[in-house]
């Protein structure tokens, strides 16, 4: 399904990022050249924010969009809410 395949894709992205951090790691351990240090989480970040946006992608393609779909004026209410306040957080 769409979804499995969402899941998938976002995991094998953290695994991905899971070793660029491990390399990070030994990058210090070793006492690499700092702006080769700050390339590399630059690069964690882009990766982070790839998955991030890909979750809430599915989230509003499903999460969301179920709560429309459904009538439930509550849990529209609580969807919208969560958005809202992951918003916030983004922009401290």
């Amino acid at each position: 399904t769409v979804m499995a395949d969402h899941r998938q894709s976002s995991i094998n992205r953290l695994r991905r990022i899971e070793g660029q951090v491990r390399g990070l790691a030994q990058m210090i351990d070793d006492d690499r050249y700092c702006i080769d240090i700050l390339h590399q989480l630059q690069a964690v970040k882009s990766a982070l924010a790839k998955v991030e946006s890909q979750v809430l992608k599915n989230h509003a393609a499903h999460c969301v969009a179920d709560a429309i779909r459904s009538g439930d004026a509550e849990d529209q209410k609580a969807k919208f809410g969560e958005l809202v306040e992951l918003f916030e957080k983004v922009k401290r």
